[in-house]
């Protein structure tokens, strides 16, 4: 074997399931398909997380930062901090295609390369895999399911769909730079759990009208220069230079089920696994992180998956000491 435990993904719970594999001196290979904690990199620009740097800290390096709330900046200082302290041996722009069993273990094929390992931890977020609308119109450049930095829209007209943390962030954000903002919200308020400093704001600016929101809206079909929307007094359509689709992330399901993952459609698609050891169906195969979760993204963050990789190696770990008694 070129490894005992091969980890694809690059982000946090990755990092953390390596400093787990190093501690128990087991011999380790990350496979990042971007860039070093490549969704906390495409997080937007200006972004402060939710969470204090204390709950994102890892293997015992502590988190500084100037705020109570980390920065996307400061995120991916530490995370490089890590990197380098831990000496960690990780593959940046490579892709993982196909993972193939053998007699023991896998063999790992990349768009480099082809590896050996006795074990594989999946650990790929979902950041990667946008919820989509599937209506017309989404194809076209002015969609965004991503945020980048309000500069953009300066003056542009608007529509944010969706009415969690992230919508209602953007909304605020763009709002203030001086564009003209609208929010399509599925449901008949915002999302219950919008963080408590954003919800009086965002409320605040939709009452005063400077923000116009449509509840109880979907939207039915996105042109180069308006959006048609489905309220309950009917269809409209508003003028639009820009849709910001803040409806969220899923895990890559097409990705997971190559790989032979089973995936149970009837609990929220979370990939079959042990809860105590996250071994799938596959012996040999774990999965770690904010996946764990399927469908239910708001379940699992950073600070509440930081243990899987201790989990997972623990695991590892008493079955090669049990292969070697026997």
């Amino acid at each position: 074997m070129d490894y005992d435990v091969i980890i694809i993904g690059g982000g946090p719970t990755g990092l953390n399931c390596a400093i787990a594999a190093h501690k128990e001196n087991l011999s380790y290979l990350i496979i990042e398909k971007g860039v070093l904690v490549n969704s906390i990199y495409h997080f937007p620009i200006n972004m402060t997380f939710f969470s204090t740097s204390p709950v994102l800290e890892i293997g015992g390096i502590p988190f500084i930062s100037h705020g109570d709330k980390p920065t996307r900046r400061e995120a991916l200082e530490y995370y490089r901090r890590i990197v380098e302290t831990f000496d960690m041996n990780i593959h940046l722009l490579e892709e993982v295609k196909n993972i193939a069993e053998k007699e023991a273990g896998f063999d790992v094929v990349t768009n480099k390369g082809q590896y050996s390992s006795a074990n594989i931890i999946v650990s790929t977020g979902y950041y990667d895999t946008p919820r989509l609308l599937d209506i017309p119109g989404e194809q076209l450049p002015k969609v965004k399911h991503y945020y980048d930095d309000p500069h953009v829209y300066i003056g542009m007209d608007v529509l944010v769909i969706g009415a969690a943390n992230s919508a209602c962030d953007v909304a605020l954000e763009c709002h203030y730079k001086g564009a003209n903002v609208t929010m399509a919200v599925r449901g008949d308020d915002l999302y219950a759990k919008v963080k408590y400093w954003i919800r009086p704001n965002i409320e605040n600016r939709i009452k005063e009208g400077s923000i116009k929101a449509y509840f109880n809206t979907t939207v039915k079909e996105i042109k180069d220069g308006s959006v048609i929307l489905v309220t309950p007094e009917g269809e409209i359509e508003i003028k639009n230079d820009f849709v910001l689709a803040m409806t969220g992330y899923l895990p890559d399901y097409n990705f997971l089920r190559k790989l032979g993952l089973e995936v149970n459609t009837e609990e929220n698609c979370v990939p079959a696994h042990n809860d105590e050891s996250l071994e799938s169906n596959i012996p040999g195969v774990y999965v770690a992180g904010v996946i764990c979760a399927g469908l239910r993204t708001n379940k699992l963050f950073i600070e509440n998956t930081r243990d899987h990789g201790e989990k997972i190696i623990s695991d590892i770990v008493k079955k090669r000491e049990h292969a070697e008694v026997v």
